[in-house]
């Protein structure tokens, strides 16, 4: 049996061989940084991202300056749904802005015609529940429209300052980034969408 190794009484600095510890610490804390910024951005490239709100286009479900995190994977698992809210690119038919990426709900998928009678929004015939819109919204301006295939129409929930599809047109599925699941700033504010 071999004896149990004693630490001198002058301290462990002592110790033969401990000279460039402190390099060998530096170099690990180089490698602890760069392996999290690594990690953070495989997160943010492939996984996750936080997205600004920079208007009040989906008021009540969102307003100005609230934060959100989007799910990039989601739609590489499952179709996009009707109800989603979606991160997406400006359209190219769409004006120049400081504002790329946009956000708005889903209101009809791929096939599907959407129409507006009396303020209220149809598809298929069927009269569209969207409880997510405050008490006496209208969806005007809206033309018959069928939903070309790999498409989605989308509109944000305060109809009346959305810049949508009801003038862009239906958007290419490619253009989404991802589902926006959570509201997390403020942080009092705190909610699943």
């Amino acid at each position: 049996m071999e004896p149990d190794l004693v630490v001198p009484a002058d301290g462990p600095a002592d110790r033969p061989g401990r000279r460039g510890s402190g390099l060998r610490n530096a170099i690990e804390w180089v490698v602890i940084v760069v392996g999290a910024f690594a990690v953070a951005l495989v997160v943010k490239t492939f996984l996750i991202q936080a997205f600004y709100i920079p208007s009040e286009s989906m008021f009540p479900t969102l307003t100005e300056d609230d934060r959100v995190l989007v799910n990039k994977l989601s739609y590489q698992l499952h179709d996009v749904n009707r109800g989603d809210l979606v991160v997406f690119e400006r359209p190219p038919n769409e004006p120049e802005s400081d504002i790329k990426d946009l956000v708005k709900r889903v209101v009809a998928l791929e096939g599907e015609t959407i129409e507006e009678r009396d303020g209220a929004l149809f598809v298929d015939g069927e009269r569209l529940d969207e409880p997510y819109l405050q008490p006496g919204v209208e969806s005007n301006d809206l033309a018959r429209t069928v939903v070309p295939p790999d498409h989605v129409f989308v509109m944000g929930d305060n109809r009346g300052s959305s810049r949508d599809s009801r003038f862009f047109g239906p958007i290419e599925e490619d253009l989404i980034v991802g589902r926006a699941f959570v509201k997390v700033w403020p942080l009092l504010d705190l909610e699943l969408l």
